[in-house]
């Protein structure tokens, strides 16, 4: 990996989608045929991911979804056609390893793979190889990062796309180059605030990674990579704040009723859907995206009307942060 590979950083403006903060999964795929397309989509059982996976199929695509409760998935996808589950715990490098091994034995061509799968404001929790890694960061940024790494043979060459879900929730931290796992002090809101940040990152890395000369002008076929933030929903993502904080926190009324300005999980879903498949984005790439459309720069703190902000799409960052990634994981061929 060279510095160099690092420095061109996504245009942050609206490109006019034609679509907004309502557009659903289904509206957004609209005439788009994705028959013969393979998806994998992590954690598509439940909140997003299961939108995610239900609009895909329902577009023609065969949807593979990599699960921690298999069978919960199975249960939850009941119905839904050309899904198939397989067992992968984001948490465990060797589980990935061991799923990356068995999809690659198939030799399909991946067309789309969406990181969605993840967890939220959770207890302090340790996991990784030696048992020191935070669970934010090992699971929804050093997870996805080793499955894209392994899955790269897979990825259509020049077509397939990779979506990564962040969140408005990177407003709140860049990377903690000396301390990424909190060894000196837990903050669960930090935490995720982090791995979403992380998210973000990834993708601008990755999809450097298209080009490889000084002139940037060869394309590799290595895959276009977006990040987005989906809104603010109320999903099983929440599970770990008790509800009376979700109701102090302003997310919901004392019956349930999702705050002003919440979407849908079908709204929700959107993004990350528009982002891995609308032609638009065809000479894309690198980009945080909001609302079916590419992100601008965020103006404000408030992180209901988002934006992104500066950190998280840093091209010098997002290369070091690809490195810390493959020294931590042992990974990183993708960019050699």
């Amino acid at each position: 990996m060279t510095t160099q590979q690092g420095q061109q950083q996504a245009q942050q403006h609206r490109i006019g989608s034609g679509f907004g903060a309502s557009s659903t999964a289904d509206d957004v795929l609209a005439g788009i045929d994705l028959s013969g397309r393979t998806a994998l989509v992590t954690g598509g059982y439940s909140g997003l991911g299961l939108e995610i996976t239900r609009a895909l199929s329902r577009a023609g695509a065969h949807v593979v979804v990599p699960a921690r409760r298999p069978d919960a998935a199975k249960e939850a996808l009941r119905g839904t056609d050309r899904v198939e589950v397989r067992a992968l715990d984001l948490a465990d490098q060797e589980s990935i390893r061991h799923f990356a091994e068995r999809f690659l034995a198939t030799d399909r061509a991946l067309d789309i793979l969406i990181n969605n799968a993840g967890v939220m404001a959770c207890p302090e929790t340790r996991v990784g190889p030696d048992g020191t890694w935070e669970s934010h960061f090992a699971i929804n940024h050093l997870g996805h990062f080793a499955l894209v790494n392994r899955l790269h043979p897979a990825l259509s060459p020049g077509t397939a796309r990779v979506v990564s879900v962040a969140s408005s929730g990177h407003f709140l931290s860049d990377i903690r180059w000396t301390d990424p796992h909190f060894h000196e002090g837990y903050d669960r809101w930090l935490a995720y605030a982090q791995s979403k940040t992380a998210n973000a990152l990834f993708a601008v890395h990755l999809n450097s990674l298209r080009t490889t000369d000084s002139s940037r002008t060869a394309d590799t076929g290595r895959p276009r990579a977006f990040s987005v933030h989906p809104g603010s929903i109320l999903t099983p993502l929440q599970r770990h704040i008790p509800r009376e904080e979700q109701i102090a926190q302003g997310w919901m009324s004392a019956d349930g009723t999702p705050a002003q300005g919440f979407k849908t999980p079908a709204q929700g879903a959107a993004t990350a859907v528009w982002a891995a498949t609308s032609p638009l984005l065809d000479a894309q790439g690198g980009a945080y995206c909001q609302d079916c459309d590419i992100a601008e720069p965020a103006t404000t703190e408030d992180m209901l009307i988002g934006g992104v902000k500066p950190w998280a799409t840093d091209p010098d960052a997002a290369a070091r942060l690809w490195q810390l990634s493959a020294d931590m994981t042992g990974l990183g061929d993708l960019a050699s």
